[in-house]
């Protein structure tokens, strides 16, 4: 008696079936469905071809054909659906293989490149010469120099390039070949070839592009079984997925990871761990399959023994949003997903330490400070600098007294305090403390900062939190700790978070990119209990950009230096994206109205932008108001951008630089990048007599830039009036239309 049969889905045949019309597409499941139930069904007329035991076609429809490969037994996967002319035709030109360097099974589609190379390889006497990074007028193809003539076939081989691709590899003289051929290629040969035509250099492609996915056993090319469970072959067995792309409520982040994310998904680690990487670089995603990864290895409950948060609220919400669509209300419901602020208000209320005061936003916190300095008439000291100096240090590292100050190391502070003065500071909170709590007052910091505290506490065992029926400790809140955009929270945040999981395997896993810090925090792990050392990864490839707006935004990153969470530098070497576009378009007006009337004539060339796909992003919120007071006289709907994300959907979205964090659209125009506005010109009083200061609030602004930068899939137009940005290279100004 027949018992049922596992069938995979590789990658590029889902990518192969969503070009078919829906009835074709549902054809497709409707065959899937039949087969894991019975392969021997005589309808679907499984059989090999060509005398191969394991390349198999069956019937899905009147006109499609499935091609499979026999992997084990009862264990198939689906590698194609192709017309049932192409497979009996032609089926010559298909190969299928274990690649020797990630272990995955690849699918080799052998047609040949137009006309152009058909039957043409390397002559073997051809010299290496230098890889083509940049491309000149079209030649003559008899005259063109080969892409790749600068690398051995071993070198190819040993970057993971498909073997059975290096006769048509060496035949590519023009970069139009190049991407006809890469779209039917394995990943890590796409990946590869990209990065090489780029001119990465080879040393650099091994390190950062093979070695990520690289698989981390001895490969044995005949052992398909092992294969097809590595992340390096890009599968899903899940039956769900096709009904979900029969609803159209699919989308492939869902269901299919690049083998460098799949890795660190599916990874134990030791300890805390950390992904960063650049903007579209697929971070979140990455965190959200992390958490249902964690969730699946749960004993069954109905606790939420996961916590995921992150700092502001629209991205907790969306947070929630894709962990639905990733694995619905049973994977939601086993994890607490909150922002960090509303996680500190939550630990706080349930001890009752907040009484009745009313939360402000901490970018209120030095106005408050000149107004407490003017009341009790001090004069000797700076309000921002104190405000600082309370928030990043005294609340920053939970420091709960005068002894523990006088200890505190102070990291990017600038000014050294001596002894006296630390004290007189130390003196001057408490009063400020005093004063807030006065007039029923107090900041998300403060929040945070007990919070932390009484994390810590109830943890330990003691206080008010202790379990006095046993004399035992209370067990942390979470098994696990999943956080998005890391680099944003402060001390006292990872301070509470420390204390919330126990240390030990898997416990915290870390997502951010401090290229992309919008928030006065910078922190070293390290010293705060959480050693990410040696389990620190990067992702390279970016999803959502073209390689031309990444150009430009790694321009306007130029000599700036960035931390890594930890003590060290991080930088954005080998980010990069496989995307294709236009050039992003900068220039430069001499008044800001004639930069607005730029903005609308811009939007007006895009044509209809009312549909929520295009946004303008300014520096200041006055800027934003002006801007949509315009479109809306120009007739052009505007919706501005607030705290929680866009208004409304449609329309063209407004809102300041901060708004932008964690959005995406298709066409995005950047205004006022004018010096004085970005950088803020007040930061330069700090030039002289807070060096590190202005340095840091000089970063912060820039990625605030970059960030704007890399949020437009598609297109890009960057403007300013009277002088550019600083930021803006001079490579870049250059670009300005004439």
């Amino acid at each position: 008696m027949s018992t049922g049969a596992l069938l995979r889905m590789l990658d590029r045949a889902d990518k192969e079936v969503m070009k078919l019309n829906r009835a074709d597409i549902g054809a497709v499941y409707e065959f899937m469905h039949k087969f894991r139930h019975n392969p021997e069904n005589p309808g679907l007329h499984l059989k090999s071809l060509n005398g191969d035991a394991r390349l198999m076609s069956a019937r899905v429809s009147k006109d499609y054909r499935a091609l499979l490969l026999h992997i084990a037994d009862r264990d198939y996967l689906l590698v194609a659906v192709k017309h049932r002319s192409e497979v009996y035709d032609d089926l010559t030109r298909y190969a299928y293989r274990v690649n020797r360097v990630s272990g995955g099974i690849e699918v080799i589609d052998l047609a040949p490149v137009g006309d152009s190379i058909v039957g043409r390889v390397l002559p073997p006497a051809a010299e290496p010469q230098p890889a083509a990074t940049a491309h000149g007028p079209a030649t003559d193809h008899a005259t063109r120099r080969p892409l790749f003539a600068a690398y051995t076939d071993a070198q190819l081989l040993e970057l993971g390039v498909a073997e059975p691709l290096l006769a048509q590899i060496r035949g590519l003289t023009a970069e139009a070949e190049l991407l006809e051929l890469l779209d039917r290629a394995p990943q890590l040969t796409t990946d590869v070839l990209f990065a090489l035509f780029d001119g990465t250099p080879y040393e650099v492609v091994l390190r950062q592009v093979t070695d990520p996915v690289r698989a981390e056993e001895a490969v044995d090319p005949e052992d398909f079984l092992a294969a097809v469970q590595r992340p390096a072959t890009q599968v899903t067995s899940d039956d769900e997925a096709l009904q979900a792309m029969l609803g159209e409520t699919f989308e492939r982040w869902q269901i299919f990871l690049h083998p460098t994310q799949r890795k660190l998904v599916d990874r134990s680690y030791k300890g805390p761990a950390r992904v960063g990487g650049g903007p579209g670089t697929g971070k979140t995603i990455v965190a959200l399959h992390r958490v249902a990864h964690l969730v699946r290895r749960l004993p069954a409950g109905t606790d939420k023994p996961v916590l995921l948060t992150t700092f502001n609220r629209n991205l907790a919400a969306d947070l929630k949003t894709r962990l639905l669509a990733l694995g619905g209300q049973e994977l939601v419901s086993r994890v607490d997903i909150v922002n960090i602020d509303r996680l500190a208000s939550r630990v706080v209320t349930e001890a009752k330490a907040g009484g009745s005061r009313r939360t402000i936003e901490d970018n209120r916190v030095p106005d408050l400070w000149a107004d407490f300095l003017v009341e009790t008439g001090e004069t000797g000291w700076d309000a921002e600098f104190l405000a600082a100096e309370w928030t990043q240090v005294i609340l920053g590292q939970v420091l709960s007294s005068r002894t523990d100050y006088f200890r505190a190391r102070r990291p990017n502070r600038g000014r050294n305090l001596t002894r006296l003065e630390r004290d007189q500071v130390w003196q001057l909170t408490e009063r400020f403390t005093t004063w807030l709590e006065g007039q029923g007052m107090w900041t998300w910091r403060q929040v945070a900062q007990r919070a932390a505290r009484l994390e810590i506490d109830r943890t330990a065992g003691h206080g008010a939190a202790a379990d006095e029926s046993s004399g035992g400790f209370h067990r942390p809140r979470y098994r696990h700790v999943v956080v998005d955009e890391a680099q944003d929270l402060s001390a006292a945040h990872w301070k509470m978070l420390r204390a919330m999981v126990a240390p030990g395997p898997d416990d915290m896993f870390l997502a951010g990119d401090t290229h992309q810090r919008i928030y006065d925090n910078h922190v070293t792990l390290g010293s705060l209990g959480i050693n990410i050392r040696g389990r620190s990864s990067r992702l390279t490839l970016s999803y959502r950009t073209t390689r031309e707006i990444l150009a430009a935004a790694l321009e306007i990153m130029t000599g700036e230096l960035y931390d890594d969470l930890d003590g060290g530098a991080e930088d954005l070497a080998g980010y990069r994206s496989l995307l294709r576009g236009g050039r992003p378009v900068f220039r430069g007006v001499p008044t800001w109205a004639q930069e607005r009337d730029l903005i609308t004539e811009r939007l007006r060339d895009w044509g209809d932008p009312t549909d929520g796909s295009v946004a303008v992003c300014v520096p200041t919120n006055e800027l934003a108001a002006d801007v949509m007071a315009h479109l809306a006289a120009a007739g052009l709907p505007a919706v501005e951008i607030g705290p929680d994300g866009p208004r409304r959907p449609d329309g063209v979205h407004v809102g300041t630089m901060h708004r932008f964090k964690g959005l995406e659209y298709q066409r995005m125009i950047i205004a006022a990048v004018s010096d004085g506005l970005v950088p803020r010109q007040f930061i330069a009083r700090y030039r002289d007599t807070d060096p590190k200061r202005y340095q840091r609030e000089r970063q912060r602004d820039r990625s605030l830039l970059f960030v704007a930068a890399t949020r437009p899939r598609d297109e890009l137009a960057v403007s300013w009036h009277g002088m550019p940005s600083p930021f803006l290279t001079g490579r870049l100004v250059q670009r300005q239309l004439t």
